[in-house]
């Protein structure tokens, strides 16, 4: 009996719960009678009644829910990897508890995984969201395809099915500050992709604030491309040879005396624009280096509190 784990980060969701629990279990008659259903749901620090709310689903269905409560808020992809950590199934599903990426769309992704795909990616073509979220998320991912990993499908995705073998490639791995949905992609699996409209968000609001999105957009390119490093080096290079260039004019200009030189705001210029360029070198440098510490440290993604299963 083949065996579908579906791992969801939860955090402040306790609106959406009560409505997503409902819609997990009669999403199971649209799968073959031989599947057995496994939830785990991961409550990521939440300080409202998300874990409640889990706590009503888990007394129902003892035996096919896990509740993971973490000791606090490590972010939803650190979130998602603990699950990964508690999940058993043949195949694994990853969703978000707010119902924005379709249910409905699973038991399609799963035929495919009968038909041997490993990976099964539903991407977003579309986004019930305003335009500034839009033009955003639309950057990020073409810079992501576009430097970083060019076999990813155009616009992102959050909803993914895979295999085993990926779930536990990962959970070895165990990396930090990275992009757990491109860690997936990276394995280099060959994938189905199913395109979907992402819905917006009707219950709640998000918790996805700037500032973690400026996080996941450093964490990815440094996770999965030497672009920035790249650029540092070119641009140094093409500084380098204007700086040649300009010394040669300024000898020229001193020798002939076509050219009257008086130094004082020519040269702040470049010593501004130099000392700027130096300064965003070090900070990307740096970002590399920190991450490089933090994975040496060695300390875990996630703290575990306590673990409500089926005895």
């Amino acid at each position: 009996m083949p065996k579908l784990s579906v791992i969801m980060p939860c955090y402040y969701n306790e609106g959406n719960l009560p409505i997503t629990t409902v819609k997990l279990i009669e999403n199971e008659a649209f799968f073959p009678k031989d599947v057995d259903f496994e939830y785990i749901f991961v409550d990521d620090g939440s300080k409202d009644n998300t874990l409640g709310e889990l706590q009503k689903f888990w007394e129902k269905y003892p035996q096919k829910v896990k509740i993971i409560k973490l000791a606090s808020n490590v972010g939803s992809f650190n979130a998602i990897l603990a699950g990964m950590h508690y999940a058993t199934g043949d195949c694994n599903v990853i969703l978000a508890a707010d119902l924005q990426d379709p249910p409905e769309l699973i038991p399609k992704m799963y035929e495919h995984w009968l038909k041997n795909f490993k990976l099964v990616i539903a991407n977003r073509q579309d986004r019930e969201e305003s335009l500034g979220q839009r033009i955003f998320s639309n950057t990020y991912h073409f810079l992501i395809k576009k430097l970083a990993l060019p076999n990813v499908p155009t616009g992102g995705f959050d909803l993914v099915l895979f295999d085993r073998q990926l779930r536990q490639k990962c959970v070895e791995m165990n990396e930090k500050n990275t992009n757990i949905m491109y860690l997936l992609a990276w394995q280099g699996f060959e994938y189905v992709n199913i395109p979907y409209v992402r819905r917006k968000r009707e219950i709640g609001k998000s918790k996805w604030t700037l500032k973690k999105k400026i996080k996941m957009f450093i964490d990815s390119f440094v996770s999965f491309s030497f672009f920035p490093i790249r650029m540092i080096s070119i641009s140094g290079l093409g500084l380098g040879l204007v700086a040649f260039l300009y010394g040669l004019m300024a000898v020229f200009a001193k020798v002939t005396g076509l050219i009257p030189i008086e130094g004082w705001t020519s040269l702040m210029v470049v010593l501004l624009f130099v000392s700027s360029f130096q300064m965003v070198a070090i900070g990307i440098l740096g970002e590399y280096v920190w991450r490089s510490l933090d994975s040496s440290r060695n300390r875990p993604n996630f703290i575990v509190d306590k673990v409500f299963e089926e005895k």
